[in-house]
């Protein structure tokens, strides 16, 4: 299975998501290849969040790559689009070129049991590090619970 995770920039919540569902895939013995893109190219290039990598190296997850944008390819090379909140599903479906892409396009927080209807993951960029934390724990169940629904 291939997931590409979507959110603005590709600093902060796609990567954390990349590499949770890296890790957690490698701990269950899952064949998953997981990869981050963002909306928007401001961060093309850029490593990940600093306040991201700090929470991810706290919990033994290494943050890795670059800023990259979503490309049309990204439609036929993954299995899941998975967009870390309602606007970038949005965006998503605007850039799908057909209805089969279209329905690649999910939210994150289909697959996290705690969700209560609210399907955005919070943008922790503007905030402090418990923001960061808190993301972590909510891309980290949804991972989980991805796993458990797609790789089963």
């Amino acid at each position: 299975m291939r997931v590409l995770f979507v959110c603005s920039g590709n600093i902060c919540r796609s990567p954390t998501a990349e590499a949770v569902l890296d890790h957690l895939a490698t701990e269950r013995g899952v064949d998953v290849e997981a990869d981050g893109a963002g909306i928007g190219a401001w961060h093309v290039g850029s490593p990940p969040d600093p306040r991201s990598a700090a929470e991810a190296r706290r919990r033994g997850i290494p943050l890795r790559g670059v800023g990259r944008q979503v490309r049309a390819t990204d439609f036929d090379d993954f299995d899941l689009i998975v967009a870390l909140d309602r606007t970038h599903a949005r965006d998503l479906h605007r850039l799908a070129p057909d209805d089969e892409a279209a329905a690649k396009v999910h939210l994150l927080r289909e697959w996290d049991p705690l969700s209560k209807g609210d399907l955005d993951v919070p943008d922790p960029y503007y905030g402090g590090e418990d923001g960061f934390r808190d993301v972590f724990d909510v891309i980290e169940r949804s991972c989980m619970g991805l796993l458990d629904t797609e790789a089963a």
